[in-house]
């Protein structure tokens, strides 16, 4: 009988391990900027095309290679990071594994150039699938440049599974301000389809980080800082008015390595206990530094994730931090809403004595007089009567037949039945639905702004809104944009008491907006994202006429019987439930 167990060719095995390292274009510039970095480089040039399913190139003036290490570096488990088993557990580098050249080339085509040596010739060589097609000496200068094209080109299955342009842009850019933040000691320029979109210079982190998120994020940066035994925590803390409902904000770093953690995630966000929003996150760039030997990298192939010789130490240190640096800067909740002015004491009062106050008693005082006064009598009696002779539990009057309940719910009857609705989801469908007629028909009304709204858009959301500029006109916004400023003089009727700056805010941050797997056109991604940023929200005491008048439209609707994100919006109890009950 024969073997069945062989050894799978190399071409195979390299395809396969490629997917553990290389899942989408933006793992692919992680990988080349980690090398470059290790490379000692000052100066990174980043050119994108087609979301980098066409080209990633990573330009740098770092040490450079000889020929025999380019050739190495395209040679699984060859590196220069390590010698032995015991550097796994003290690493300082970004890359170490030394598999991610190899991944990378087995499934797309690779040209690279390099020079070590400043008075010597570069080299040029070029890999289509893991194998070298050509060679030869290139005039270069100090550094290299590596050309990515083409990725899964001979895994047509895999770049199937990629993601629209827009949401792998994302990706990458997300990718490049993780390296762009824990390095600002480099200079870098990121160049997208022939547009340059970032250019920093060397600078400071709070520069750094301005340069990226635009001047808006300078005045709700808190310092943090604080060294511990265990590890040192420095950078900044977003204010909780600019908390968004999105992580988009959220930065971790590890010893200058971008990381993601759950455990620190939920540390940092409990600090912010009562002073957030409800469906909103903290913002923060975060960076940790201990000793290399207290943690361990090597825990997946993408290396962001880390485990922690002493997680528990770790969460209490960070989480204690977080809210003293909160506490330094006042951040707290507000307590006295309705304060009165009186009780606030004068500059002038404050080495004065407090004056004894004074009594005064009314002698002639009877409380019980009351209870014998005639037109008191009288006036409560003629009141008990009106209740008794009143219509209002009359099944012809409506008021009877609508009421609110928990501040969430509306609860309707028909003829033999109980409704109970869902106010919040209900005025999401209603608004969906305007929203789209008002696309479609080109209806769209819109509310001039007594003063104009101007929202100062970063980089990463500006390449974005010039795709959207169509629906975002249909909907009724008047705007003009000057470079990175939207400036927007009218609003559509239906947001006119809505944060405006918040909801545009939460759209292009949003990573569904370009996602066509989830077959959302524009304008259906629109109108979702607008009917629950304006909608009725739970906890909204509403009057007898607002309630009347939501149940009236959600009947009105297309699909009542849904939200737009397909919830049930109402359930409906007949006779026999409610005996059932009993």
């Amino acid at each position: 009988m024969s073997d069945i167990v062989k050894i799978l060719p190399v071409e195979v095995s390299n395809k396969i391990a490629a997917g553990e390292v290389v899942q989408r274009p933006s793992s692919v510039l992680k990988e080349l900027l980690e090398n470059s970095i290790d490379a000692n480089s000052s100066k990174i040039k980043i050119i994108i095309k087609n979301a980098g399913k066409n080209l990633i190139q990573v330009i740098d003036d770092g040490d450079g290679m000889s020929i025999n290490d380019m050739h190495l570096s395209f040679t699984k488990h060859a590196t220069s990071k390590i010698n032995k088993i015991e550097d796994v557990f003290s690493i300082s580098s970004m890359g170490f594994r030394g598999e991610a050249l190899a991944a990378i080339s087995s499934v797309s085509m690779i040209e690279m150039t390099s020079n070590k040596e400043l008075d010597n010739d570069g080299y040029f060589i070029e890999i289509n699938g893991g194998k070298i097609i050509n060679e030869k000496e290139s005039n270069v200068e100090k550094g290299t440049s590596i050309k990515v094209k083409n990725i899964f080109f001979n895994v047509p299955a895999r770049r199937n599974f990629l993601k629209s342009d827009f949401v792998e842009l994302r990706h990458i850019m997300n990718v490049f301000h993780n390296v762009a933040i824990s390095h600002n000691e480099i200079e870098f320029s990121f160049i997208n389809n022939d547009e340059e979109i970032y250019y920093l210079k060397t600078e400071s982190l709070k520069k750094r980080i301005i340069s990226i998120f635009g001047e808006k994020i300078r005045e709700h940066l808190i310092p943090i800082n604080e060294n511990t035994q265990i590890a040192n925590l420095n950078g900044f803390i977003l204010k909780p008015e600019y908390a968004k409902k999105s992580r988009s904000n959220q930065f971790i770093f590890v010893n200058n390595r971008s990381i993601k953690s759950q455990f620190i995630n939920h540390s940092i966000s409990s600090s912010f206990d009562g002073l957030l929003r409800d469906g909103y996150y903290p913002g923060y760039f975060l960076f940790i530094n201990m000793d290399p030997l207290k943690i361990d990298v090597n825990v997946h192939p993408n290396k962001t994730e880390i485990k922690f010789d002493d997680d528990q130490s770790l969460y209490s240190i960070i989480n204690s931090s977080v809210k003293h640096c909160l506490g330094m800067y006042q951040i707290s909740p507000v307590l006295d809403f309705d304060k009165d002015p009186s009780m606030d004491i004068s500059y002038t009062q404050i080495n004065t004595d407090p004056k004894t106050p004074s009594i005064e008693v009314d002698s002639e005082f009877n409380p019980f007089k009351i209870f014998n006064d005639e037109n008191f009598v009288k006036k409560n009696s003629d009141i008990s009567s009106s209740i008794n002779q009143s219509n209002i539990f009359e099944e012809n009057d409506i008021s009877s037949k609508i009421f609110q309940i928990f501040n969430k719910y509306i609860v309707s009857t028909s003829t033999s039945s109980l409704i109970i609705i869902n106010q919040n989801l209900a005025h999401q469908r209603i608004l969906y639905e305007d929203f789209l007629k008002s696309i479609f028909e080109g209806s769209s009304e819109s509310q001039k702004l007594v003063f104009p709204i101007e929202i100062s858009l970063t980089n990463a959301q500006l390449v974005l809104f010039n795709k959207i500029e169509t629906e975002f006109d249909s909907l009724g916004f008047v705007y003009e944009l000057s470079n990175s400023l939207l400036i927007i003089t009218s609003v559509p009727v239906q947001l006119e008491n809505n944060s405006i700056e918040e909801i545009i805010d939460d759209i292009l941050d949003d990573e569904d907006i370009f996602d066509k797997s989830k077959n959302l056109s524009y304008s259906d991604f629109f109108a979702k994202k607008l009917s629950k940023s304006s909608s009725i929200k739970t906890g909204k005491n509403l009057n007898s006429d607002e309630q009347e008048f939501l149940v009236n439209q959600l009947f009105s609707c297309k699909e009542p019987n849904l939200s737009p994100d397909n919830k049930q919006i109402f359930i409906t109890l007949n006779k026999n439930d409610i005996e059932n009950r009993f």
